[in-house]
């Protein structure tokens, strides 16, 4: 089922990543794996990979810098971080720096895998964007959902596969209130603390994209949850 699907996977627990490693070839990922961040690096730049599964505190170059330098490289490959550090701010500077998930220390491998297929699902590796197709006119904007383009009068913005999944769920609910637990289960899988102050961090990202045009807003409804103020013209 996952013979195609290409993991990497940098860990400085050698026990920790034998027995994570044999867990998902079991399930059928193909994984390449190193030790440190700039072997890490090094791989990501000589390879093509379908997620990537990064420890933060690791030798040579730590996890943050490593996932940042990747998603310089490339926007909308998923990055899990997978570590012991469980502080909430090292949470969110994960997910500021651009991870899209954050696992903590001891994790089961069964949470991880679900994870892992979360993504594929969304990003299309596991079905071509069965609901991410066609573009959204948002003002001087054009969302390309497909490609996950948020393109406009001057630039075009590569977005990460949930800040493209959190737009097109805003596009297709335009000027409608979006209560915060159904972003959450629809985008997330769940309605967990850590998964709140993920919404947040994402919904920041996308204000700052779009403010360039002030007909476009993110407004926030007090205990409720989210409405894009905006007029939206879907084409397939």
């Amino acid at each position: 089922m996952n013979e195609k699907i290409k993991l990497l996977y940098v860990e400085d627990d050698v026990t920790l990543s034998f027995v994570t490693r044999d867990n998902l070839k079991l399930y059928g990922y193909t994984i390449d794996y190193c030790e440190d961040g700039v072997e890490g690096l090094k791989l990501f730049n000589e390879n093509k990979y379908d997620c990537c599964i990064l420890d933060v505190m690791l030798p040579r170059m730590d996890g943050y810098e490593l996932a940042m330098k990747i998603r310089r490289k490339n926007e909308e490959i998923p990055i899990i971080f997978l570590t012991a550090k469980s502080r909430r701010e090292d949470k969110i500077h994960g997910l500021r720096i651009g991870a899209d998930d954050y696992i903590t220390k001891p994790f089961s491998i069964e949470e991880l895998v679900l994870k892992i297929e979360i993504f594929l699902r969304r990003t299309g590796q596991r079905q071509k964007k069965n609901n991410m197709t066609g573009e959204c006119k948002l003002g001087h904007f054009v969302f390309d959902i497909g490609n996950h383009l948020l393109l406009g009068p001057d630039k075009k913005k590569q977005l990460t596969h949930r800040e493209a999944q959190l737009l097109a769920a805003f596009c297709q609910n335009s000027n409608t209130i979006m209560k915060r637990d159904d972003l959450l289960m629809k985008i997330w899988g769940d309605d967990h603390y850590f998964a709140s102050r993920s919404l947040d961090v994402f919904i920041s990202r996308l204000r700052k994209y779009i403010k360039s045009d002030p007909t476009i807003k993110i407004e926030n409804i007090h205990n409720v949850g989210y409405r894009l103020n905006t007029k939206v013209e879907k084409e397939e």
